[in-house]
């Protein structure tokens, strides 16, 4: 795998992130595209911390991606509390959109993969009526088994797609390329961008800027969502608490687990 360009990288809760805004992660995406080789990137909230720390086989996926990014408010403020400064949250969703018009302008060739089928076929039209001369070469829903992979993986290789963006949950999105890398290898970037096409289709609304901002934008979700985001946000993430008190202890004292 062609690491194109790596930026420096700092180690924060069991997880290596790249240290770049969101013009620097383009900039890496425009790279990874010019290589013909797939690359994958990951944006990192503390969903996907505590993921990490419960599930290895997910911990090995993110550990092997070329670009992670900071897709939490919390994870950018921790960095700076330690000393190990990421410059902003890139969201999977924001960069999703930054790569939007730089695919429309030249010529990049998009695949969407995730959702129900109206959320798909909504977001769909909203993209190409934002960006006319959009090539969306593919869009397939989310709503398949690990029998179906590899056929949707042939259909995503003969799109001669450029990037795939996934729409599904962790960690089944990230598990679905590493199970059908070698068909996907050609595609130059994948990236998961969560509940993108929901909200884009008009499904959920996405919490207001300075919600984002202020690290409280789970609350906007567990409000829209209660039933289904209420262990998530409520009991599982609740051990991030512990992740901070572990990475305190390791700042404070200098003893850094192998990989800490």
């Amino acid at each position: 795998m062609v690491k194109s360009n790596a930026p420096e990288r700092v180690r924060l809760f069991g997880c290596s992130f790249d240290v770049v805004d969101m013009g620097q992660a383009v900039d890496r995406v425009e790279g990874f595209l010019k290589t013909g080789e797939i690359h994958q990137g990951c944006g990192v909230n503390v969903d996907q911390l505590v993921l990490m720390k419960d599930q290895q086989i997910f911990r090995d996926i993110v550990e092997r991606c070329d670009l992670v990014t900071a897709d939490g408010t919390p994870v950018v403020w921790a960095s700076k509390l330690f000393g190990k400064t990421l410059p902003e949250r890139v969201a999977g969703i924001d960069l999703f959109y930054a790569l939007l018009p730089v695919s429309e302008k030249k010529g990049y060739k998009i695949y969407l993969l995730g959702a129900k089928e109206e959320s798909l076929q909504g977001a769909k039209a909203k993209y190409l009526k934002d960006h006319p001369n959009l090539q969306i070469v593919g869009a397939r829903n989310g709503y398949f088994g690990v029998e179906d992979e590899a056929e949707i993986a042939k259909d995503i290789h003969d799109s001669g797609a450029q990037m795939l963006f996934i729409a599904i949950s962790s960690p089944k999105k990230e598990e679905f390329v590493d199970r059908n890398r070698d068909m996907l290898k050609n595609v130059g970037f994948v990236l998961g961008v969560g509940g993108t096409f929901d909200i884009d289709a008009g499904m959920y609304k996405r919490a207001p800027n300075w919600m984002a901002k202020a690290g409280i934008e789970w609350t906007y979700r567990l409000w829209q969502e209660p039933k289904r985001m209420y262990k998530r946000y409520i009991v599982e993430d609740s051990k991030f608490l512990g992740m901070l008190a572990k990475q305190a202890y390791y700042e404070l004292s200098g003893k850094y687990p192998e990989q800490s």
